[in-house]
């Protein structure tokens, strides 16, 4: 069973990651492309005849896409619980207290999004894992390769390894913007294990932020009982479709109190899409940074309410620059749709086909106008911004890439930031033995500007006795001599 914790700022109430969930019958369902259909207006039950309405048939329909996920782990474990204190290290030696290989079992949930054995997850569920596996309702399981791991919106796509003849249920997705505060909406998991377990309840709230620090948080919040062993799981709506993946909990015991929260299907989609198709998480990128309208800068814009995304910076030469778009803007609505703060924002774009015009609500000078735009991905890094090292260098094993915009602006830089970036460090390598991290910025080599890709690589595989290294870490800047 997996279960995380991550503290709220405040410290008085911790956020739980949650997993599992096991199916039951097999059906046929529709692939992952389709969307249900808008719903009907909703309708208040008139009689204690409706109100005793079972939810059996859509618990029929929607459990044998729910599969269980385990995932096996291989993790470090001290030998002697006096491994990490440096009193004992002091005197008997740091290798007197070596740790040891042990594997640890994680159980989680997944959904079928397509017949051919493709599974959404949490990517918290399989982080890690050396061995993952899946079981169908009927005790089938099967080998997994995990396809996407998607750290922006903690999902994850596997996909069965051999699926042989098997026509697995995939399940329909929502429209997850249709909706409404109050709506029904089912759970279904195993919560500690005990089983595959249905809740219900409705959607206490939706656009629910400050929940992970995942780059798109815009939530579901309901209160059917979600507990440790949902994770990746279902929740439903009364028509059978998924309006949501179950993820996270608000609780200081560990167990539900009716603060469940789901990553809504429209996002869910999109990485599901991906994974079918085995393709890559294309995203949008607006190109300038945001900030919430607060009530002081809400009443020096004339606004009735603090409400949308204020723009603070714009990117050069970026498509917000591009479309007209500059900082003291604010966007109010992205195709008709309200934003309430830059969340909002990001989420809605997210969202939007790559290459498809969209229409941005922008107040400016007091006055609103719609501004239509055109959705661009992030450049792509070509070769000339790319480098790896090896050979005899000390920087052997260092994968980096050279800043640009949008890069400075997913790592929250200036955009003018100069340097490149650690992208991956080869276990063993030289490199990993300097101490080189993943996202170190290396800003000169030796007093020569890193400033492009190829400084670097021309730079780094000379060989002199020492190096002198100023790079930038966890926003601070510091300079190492190293010996060549």
């Amino acid at each position: 069973m997996t279960m995380r914790t991550l503290w709220l700022a405040s410290g008085a109430v911790m956020v739980l990651a949650i997993g599992g969930t096991l199916a039951f019958s097999p059906f046929n369902a529709p692939s992952v492309a389709q969307v249900a259909a808008p719903a009907e207006p909703r309708q208040i039950p008139e009689s204690d005849a409706q109100i005793k309405l079972s939810f059996a048939p859509v618990v029929r329909a929607v459990a044998p896409s729910v599969v269980n996920v385990y995932a096996t782990r291989i993790e470090q474990q001290a030998v002697s619980p006096f491994a990490s204190d440096p009193f004992f290290s002091r005197f008997f030696g740091e290798g007197q207290f070596q740790s040891r290989p042990q594997e640890s079992h994680a159980l989680g949930s997944g959904v079928i999004v397509d017949a051919g054995g493709v599974i959404l997850t949490n990517r918290h569920v399989i982080e890690g894992a050396t061995d993952v596996r899946i079981a169908l309702s009927d005790g089938r399981e099967f080998a997994v390769d995990v396809v996407i791991e998607d750290a922006q919106t903690d999902l994850a796509v596997l996909r069965v390894r051999q699926p042989g003849d098997v026509n697995f249920p995939a399940i329909t997705f929502a429209d997850s913007d249709a909706l409404l505060v109050g709506d029904l909406v089912l759970a279904i998991g195993n919560p500690f294990g005990v089983g595959q377990t249905v809740t219900s309840g409705i959607v206490s709230a939706l656009a629910r932020t400050g929940v992970e620090s995942s780059d798109y948080e815009f939530f579901i919040q309901t209160d059917a009982a979600i507990n440790p062993g949902n994770s990746g799981g279902a929740l439903v709506d009364l028509d059978g479709h998924l309006v949501g993946i179950n993820t996270a909990i608000y609780s200081q015991s560990g167990g539900s109190v009716g603060i469940g929260f789901a990553i809504p299907a429209n996002m869910a989609r999109l990485v599901a899409d991906a994974g079918v198709s085995g393709g890559e998480i294309v995203r949008p990128w607006f190109g300038a940074k945001m900030q919430a309208v607060n009530s002081d800068i809400a009443a020096s814009l004339g606004m009735v309410a603090p409400h949308g995304a204020l723009i603070a910076e714009v990117a050069p030469d970026g498509p917000a620059a591009r479309a007209g778009f500059a900082a003291g803007d604010v966007i109010l609505s992205v195709d008709g749709v309200a934003v309430d703060d830059p969340s909002a924002f990001n989420f809605r774009l997210a969202t939007k086909p790559i290459g498809q015009s969209t229409n941005l609500e922008r107040l400016r000078s007091g006055a609103t106008e719609v501004i239509s735009f055109t959705v661009e991905p992030a450049p792509v890094a070509g070769d000339d911004m790319l480098a790896t090292i090896t050979g005899r260098s000390r920087f052997a094993g260092a994968s980096v890439r050279q800043l640009d915009a949008a890069l400075a602006e997913a790592k929250d830089l200036p955009y003018d930031a100069k340097g490149v970036i650690v992208t991956a460090i080869e276990p063993g390598s030289p490199a990993e033995a300097m101490g080189l991290r993943v996202d170190d910025i290396i800003l000169a080599l030796n007093d020569i500007p890193m400033d492009t890709a190829g400084a670097f690589a021309d730079t780094a595989s000379k060989s002199v006795r020492t190096w002198q290294i100023i790079l930038q870490r966890d926003g601070r800047v510091s300079r190492s001599i190293v010996s060549g």
